[in-house]
C-alpha cells in the first residue's frame, strides 16, 4: 500500500519526533524520532521503527528484546511537524523494563495528580492473573473456584445495593457500591473471554453521529 507523506514536514535533520501510546489505555510509552525510511518502514511493517540521531541509524523496536510495538493508528499534528504512533506494546517499551519510559515524575499535584487512568486495564489483568495463576485465599479465586453461578450472583446483589445507594442519596456509598459492582462485572468478563476492548468497541457503534447530534 502506499502512503502520501508529502504533508510531513521533517526538520532540517530529516526528523519528526512521533510520541508513542498505549492503544489500550492511553499511556504515553516513550518519545522517538523517525525519518522517512523509519516511517515507510513502520507503515509497511505495521510495527515501529525509529532512527537513533545518537547511532545515526534505524532501529526497530524489540529487534533484540523481542519487546515490539504493533501500529494501529498514526496521527499528525496541525503543523504536520510531529507524530502520535498509537501501538499495542508487546512487553516494556523503556530499556530498564519499565512499562512506560516516562516513570520518574517532576511535578505532582492537584486533586487529579493521583487518579489512575489505567486502574480498569490493571484490575483486568489482575483478575486474570488470578485465574490463571490461583493464589491462596484470593477473593477473585473464590469466585472462580464456585463458577458462573456465583458470580452472576453476585452481581446481582451489588446491582441492587447500587440501587439502595442511589436512593439514600449518599455520593460516598453510591461510589463504593458502584466500585463494588465494577469489579464483579469485570471478573464475569474474564469468565466469559469478554476484553475490555471489545466492551468500548460496542459503545463506540453506539455513539451518535455528529449529524444525528446536530438534528437532535
Amino acid at each position: 500500500m502506499d502512503y502520501d507523506l508529502t504533508n510531513i514536514q521533517f526538520d532540517e535533520q530529516g526528523l519528526i519526533p512521533a510520541v508513542v501510546q498505549d492503544i489500550r489505555t492511553g499511556r504515553v510509552l516513550t518519545l522517538a524520532y523517525m525519518n522517512e525510511e523509519s516511517l515507510e518502514k513502520t507503515l509497511e511493517t505495521g510495527q515501529t521503527w525509529f532512527y537513533s540521531r545518537r547511532r545515526q541509524e534505524l532501529w526497530h523496536k524489540g529487534e533484540t528484546s523481542g519487546n515490539i510495538q504493533i501500529v494501529h493508528r498514526i496521527s499528525f499534528d496541525c503543523d504536520a511537524d510531529a507524530l502520535v504512533v498509537e501501538v499495542e506494546p508487546k512487553g516494556p517499551a523503556c530499556h530498564t523494563g519499565e512499562k512506560s519510559c516516562f516513570y520518574e515524575q517532576l511535578y505532582n499535584e492537584g486533586p487529579l495528580a493521583s487518579l489512575n487512568r489505567e486502574i480498569i486495564f490493571e484490575l483486568y489483568d489482575v483478575i486474570q492473573d488470578r485465574r490463571e495463576n490461583p493464589v491462596e485465599g484470593s477473593y477473585t479465586n473464590y469466585l472462580f473456584e464456585n463458577g458462573l453461578d456465583k458470580i452472576l450472583k453476585k452481581i446481582g446483589e451489588e446491582a441492587t445495593e447500587v440501587v439502595i445507594a442511589a436512593k439514600n442519596r449518599s455520593k460516598d456509598e453510591l461510589v463504593y457500591e458502584l466500585s463494588d459492582l465494577v469489579y464483579h462485572s469485570l471478573v464475569l468478563m474474564a469468565a466469559k473471554d469478554v476484553q475490555i476492548e471489545e466492551v468500548k468497541q460496542e459503545l463506540v457503534k453506539r455513539r451518535p453521529s455528529k449529524k444525528k447530534e446536530g438534528s437532535a
